[in-house]
């Protein structure tokens, strides 16, 4: 079986679009993370964020599908997709809470600067020269966005790269599932896996008590979050990775907007040259001439 080629679909515009606009809805989501994490915990608001997408998601299925349409024969996969996805989750969401937040969403969203790399290890999809010199391009850019010297090795700042590396795994194993598994079931197990393992740091987690406002965060956190998946798993369902990945820098761009709008943040010069090159170099990494077979 593993010397199987499976089929996969390339659509890249129709792709691109599904995970820009998904960018808008994850800016959405961190926005909310930020605005609770000032009274919320971390793993308070991993937990909710899961349990009610879960919930919504349980909404739609019996809604629009059938439990019975979720059978997989592949839940290894769901599961190292999910575990990769929870962890990026809980360095995600603190690293939103200890910086500003367009510069926290740059971190993570270098993961376009490793999923040419991790899509070569697991896929075997080929990296062009020109992808590769937007990877130098990109991790320039990243450098200058953490601060070149000793703070380059804050603690926080590679809490957020790590995030990054997590989230280009679980998006190269959407690629590798969306040969046989359709969005809806991925999503599915993510959101499930997900809700299940956030409960047990809550044995370590001192219990709190948040009002009305709080729970419609946690309730929006977790509705932005199914929709996000949705449109995110399918675009990476309909082209090669190395391909739609750069247009998740989107969300850098709607982060921040929405940090000027509601924080009043804004980028020094290092950072914004930085993310210029880290645009600019997913920019590049898109103008592939030839898009080869992927092999596994």
């Amino acid at each position: 079986m593993m010397n199987q080629k499976p089929e996969f679909e390339n659509q890249p515009l129709k792709g691109a679009l599904f995970v820009l606009a998904s960018s808008f809805v994850f800016a959405l989501m961190g926005g909310v993370v930020k605005e609770l994490s000032a009274s919320v915990s971390n793993p308070l608001i991993v937990f909710f964020r899961n349990i009610f997408a879960l919930g919504f998601m349980v909404l739609w299925l019996r809604h629009h599908q059938s439990f019975a349409d979720m059978k997989t024969g592949v839940f290894r996969f769901h599961l190292l997709r999910s575990l990769s996805g929870l962890a990026s989750m809980y360095c995600f969401f603190y690293t939103i809470s200890q910086m500003q937040f367009a510069e926290a969403v740059l971190l993570s969203f270098t993961y376009p600067l490793f999923m040419p790399i991790m899509a070569y290890l697991w896929l075997n999809e080929p990296v062009s020269p020109h992808v590769k010199s937007a990877i130098i391009i990109g991790f320039i850019g990243m450098a200058l966005i953490v601060k070149p010297g000793g703070d380059m090795f804050r603690p926080i700042s590679l809490i957020g790269i790590s995030s990054g590396i997590l989230v280009s795994f679980s998006m190269v194993g959407i690629r590798r599932m969306s040969a046989t598994e359709p969005p809806i079931r991925i999503v599915f197990y993510f959101t499930l896996i997900s809700a299940i393992m956030s409960a047990f740091p809550l044995m370590w987690t001192a219990p709190v008590r948040f009002g009305v406002k709080e729970f419609f965060l946690l309730v929006l956190i977790g509705l932005f979050a199914v929709i996000g998946q949705l449109l995110l798993t399918r675009g990476y369902s309909l082209a090669p990775a190395a391909q739609v990945g750069p247009f998740g820098y989107g969300n850098v761009v709607f982060s921040a907007v929405i940090g000027w709008m509601f924080w009043d943040e804004a980028l020094d010069h290092l950072t914004f040259i930085g993310a210029m090159l880290i645009c600019a170099a997913g920019i590049l990494s898109t103008w592939r001439r030839n898009v080869l077979p992927v092999q596994t």
